[in-house]
This record gives C-alpha cells, sequence and structure tokens, in this order.
C-alpha cells in the first residue's frame, strides 16, 4: 500500500494572484501618496505570507492594511478616484483570491492541480469588482459637483463591502 502525503497548503497560482493583485493596489496607492504606498507595501506582505503559509488571521491583517492605504490616501493625500478604486479593488480582490485559495489548500491540498479552478474564480472575481468599481466612479462622475473626496472613501467601502457579499 502507497501512502499519500498531502500538503494542505494553497495553491501556487492563487498565491501568486494573491500577491499579483495587492502589489497593483499597492503600486496605485504609492502614485497617490508615499505613505499610502508603505502602508499598502506592508498590505502585500502580509496578504502574500498569509496566504502562503495558510493563515487566515495574517491574510486578514494585509487585506485590512491594504484597506487603511486606501483610506490614508483618500483622506489624508486627497487622492482622486482612480487609485482609491483600484487599491480597494485590490485589497477585495486579494482577500477573496486569498480565502479561496486557502479554502483550496484545505481541502485538496497544494499538489492537485486547482489551475482551472483558480482562474475561474479570480476571473469572475475581478469581473464583478470591475462593475462594482465602475458603477461607483459613475456615481462619482454624476456628483462631482462640489462633493468632498471623504464622500468618495465612503462610497468605496461600499463597493468594496458590495464585492465582499457577492463573493
Amino acid at each position: 500500500m502507497v501512502a499519500v502525503t498531502v500538503t494542505r497548503r494553497p495553491p501556487r497560482l492563487g498565491v501568486a494572484l494573491v500577491a499579483l493583485s495587492a502589489a497593483v493596489g499597492a503600486a496605485a496607492l504609492g502614485l497617490a501618496s508615499p505613505a499610502a504606498g508603505g502602508l499598502g507595501a506592508a498590505g502585500v506582505a502580509f496578504v502574500a505570507v498569509g496566504t502562503l503559509v495558510g493563515s487566515r488571521r495574517t491574510l486578514g491583517t494585509g487585506a485590512a492594511t491594504l484597506v487603511a492605504g486606501v483610506l490614508l490616501a483618500g483622506v489624508l493625500a486627497a487622492a482622486g478616484p482612480g487609485p482609491l478604486l483600484v487599491g480597494g479593488l485590490a485589497a477585495a480582490l486579494s482577500w477573496d483570491l486569498g480565502e479561496h485559495a486557502l479554502g483550496l489548500g484545505e481541502q485538496l491540498g497544494r499538489e492537485t492541480d486547482a489551475t482551472r479552478n483558480v482562474a475561474t474564480h479570480a476571473a469572475g472575481s475581478v469581473a464583478v469588482g470591475a462593475v462594482a468599481a465602475a458603477v461607483s466612479f459613475g456615481v462619482y462622475s454624476a456628483a462631482a459637483g462640489g462633493q468632498p473626496v471623504v464622500a468618495l472613501v465612503f462610497l468605496l467601502v461600499g463597493a468594496i463591502a458590495l464585492v465582499s457579499a457577492v463573493r
């Protein structure tokens, strides 16, 4: 009888997509504010390590750090809607993709070929997030006649909640 060992870690593609998503968000935040970019970089490290080692707590800390970077860029640096939407979408995506990868790792292990599953989930999440960001930007553009940037930040938080709820 042959013993089969299953490594209960997320698939490598899942880890890579989480890190890529968070890095895009951190880069967008860095364009708006160096301080927000630094916070975003810390978020990238947390989500990447959390996903790699299978820690939901570390993953959540990283996603929350990315959201804090978005808030910092919006409130203190008065960043425009572009970096805030990209940063918020990246925070939501990195958390969602990380949770999915962790679930796959727990259920199937790292040795299982889950490429199609990870890619399909990522495509769906990006599509939902892009629609939420487009709607958020449309509302911002329609109400841009004198609304403060803080209103956009709260709208962005609502869009992130929508993406998380659709998950």
